[in-house]
């Protein structure tokens, strides 16, 4: 499975939102739709750097980075290239 789809899969299988006719777009704000509170991030965070092996800098704990499909998976896969370039 790939960084977008453990993503997305993580995110519907705690969405607040229970509507079979939602569509989760990878560029959909998850916070402004409301589909997940803001105390979600924090499980967005903690989510992230278990299953990917990676850790979250403090500077980069911004909303934006977990706004979103698109967003997260560019904050994994930048943390997982760094990673692997050591």
């Amino acid at each position: 499975m790939e960084v977008k789809d453990k993503i997305r899969a993580f995110i519907v299988k705690n969405m607040s939102v229970w509507d079979d006719d939602i569509v989760l777009a990878d560029t959909d704000n998850i916070f402004e739709k409301g589909f997940v509170n803001s105390l979600f991030a924090m499980q967005l965070l903690n989510f992230a750097e278990q299953e990917f092996n990676i850790t979250i800098d403090n500077s980069e704990i911004d909303i934006a980075n977990f706004s979103s499909v698109s967003n997260m998976e560019q904050l994994v896969t930048r943390k997982l290239l760094l990673l692997h370039a050591r």
